[in-house]
């Protein structure tokens, strides 16, 4: 992990067959959105992750793919494939920020219950600071199998990372708006 202040938009797993019934996913995608355009113009580096599996995001398939709703990613853009809910785990994720001189994380995608909130913790742990945005995260309806609704989901991430503590690496939650990468 980098020491550098460096900040990176880290937009996990927002492809077609996951954000497709996602929970205010039009209002998750225009946020996140706003962010890249913000990142771009800011030249702080966004890194992309999606996922892969043998089912619904095979590569290469159309519900692997990132939503069409979604600016990018740009072909100057680091792209990680990752088939575990840490995006660090089993992957170049760490090597690709460390190249990129990243110390700071700003957090958006999907799913907020698996892949995003293992992935604020798997950087966490490996030393990174991290803010999540708190509007622009989602996750898919998963009460027929006994969780809460999604905006308790998202709700309940948002609520216990803004008092996760560790020596030396700070975890913050902000809305959209409030976003600062110069600050995250």
């Amino acid at each position: 992990m980098s020491t550098s202040d460096a900040a990176a938009l880290l937009v996990v797993d927002v492809q077609e067959a996951v954000l497709e019934h996602a929970w205010e996913r039009d209002h998750v995608i225009a946020r996140i959105n706003h962010l890249i355009e913000r990142a771009r113009a800011e030249h702080v580096s966004i890194v992309w992750v999606q996922h892969h599996d043998e089912e619904s995001l095979a590569r290469g398939s159309a519900g692997w793919a990132v939503h069409g709703g979604i600016d990018g990613p740009r072909s100057d853009e680091q792209i990680v494939e990752k088939t575990h809910g840490d995006a660090f785990e089993g992957t170049e994720l760490a090597r690709v920020l460390g190249g990129l001189g990243v110390g700071r994380l700003v957090v958006v995608g999907a799913e907020t219950d698996a892949c995003i909130r293992s992935t604020i913790h798997g950087a966490f742990a490996r030393g990174y600071d991290v803010t999540l945005v708190a509007d622009a995260h989602t996750a898919n309806d998963k009460t027929a199998w006994g969780a809460p609704p999604v905006a308790d989901v998202v709700a309940h991430l948002n609520l216990c990372w803004r008092f996760q503590t560790g020596e030396g690496k700070t975890a913050r939650v902000a809305e959209s708006v409030d976003v600062d990468f110069d600050q995250s």
